[in-house]
């Protein structure tokens, strides 16, 4: 019986263990660095609870689009300062924890910084402790910045040094002279209605090269 069977593709046992290293070196080394950022003697955590979240998008699925640098940065304090916001500006705390998330979303998928953590920062910036609220917009600076910084550059660090792509660039496909053209895969997902954790270029490299694979063994 097999304990471990990966539900994404090309992830394997090894894999994981690396990304399990990497998240608790992650996690370990942005609280350390991030103590020593000063807080005026407040309360705020040192880290938030959606790095959590980031980490494991950093750490496991590094080729993902939600985890390069831009959408961990951008999405979690962008979405942490909508959720200030939704708290300023909407007493009931039904509707701004709604209002905060669900706007989130709209404002990181026109940035271009969709990152799911996100919603979470924005919630936390809501539902959170005294100190968060006394803190206004600039928790999405301290911690939430300094914490998303921190993890990328981490991350980075990380994967450069076990020699993976972060940030993600897609590997070259062998060219087919017949092969699958982006407007192809663009037209496919269109006709499916469907989003997917994976980008266009990565996508239509994968595709492309099993397409070479294909065409190879046909001619032995």
């Amino acid at each position: 019986m097999r304990f471990f069977q990966p539900i994404l593709a090309g992830a394997h046992l090894p894999e994981r263990i690396v990304a399990c290293l990497g998240a608790a070196i992650g996690i370990a080394v942005t609280m350390m660095v991030c103590a020593l950022a000063p807080r005026g003697g407040s309360d705020l955590p040192i880290i938030v609870a959606p790095l959590g979240a980031s980490a494991v998008l950093v750490f496991a699925v590094p080729a993902s689009p939600l985890a390069q640098p831009w959408p961990v940065i951008g999405g979690n304090v962008v979405s942490t300062l909508v959720g200030v916001a939704a708290f300023t500006l909407v007493r009931d705390p039904v509707v701004a924890a709604a209002l905060g998330v669900g706007a989130a979303i709209l404002v990181m998928s026109l940035l271009r910084c969709l990152h799911p953590p996100g919603g979470a920062a924005a919630l936390t910036a809501v539902i959170g402790s005294q100190s968060i609220h006394d803190a206004g917009f600039g928790f999405a600076l301290l911690p939430v910045g300094i914490n998303s910084v921190a993890l990328v550059a981490l991350g980075i660090a990380f994967h450069r040094a076990t020699r993976r792509s972060y940030p993600h660039r897609p590997s070259p496909a062998p060219p087919l002279p017949s092969g699958l053209h982006l407007a192809d895969i663009d037209a496919a997902l269109d006709d499916m209605h469907e989003s997917f954790d994976i980008s266009r270029d990565d996508l239509d490299a994968l595709l492309t090269r099993a397409e070479w694979y294909a065409d190879a063994r046909r001619r032995g």
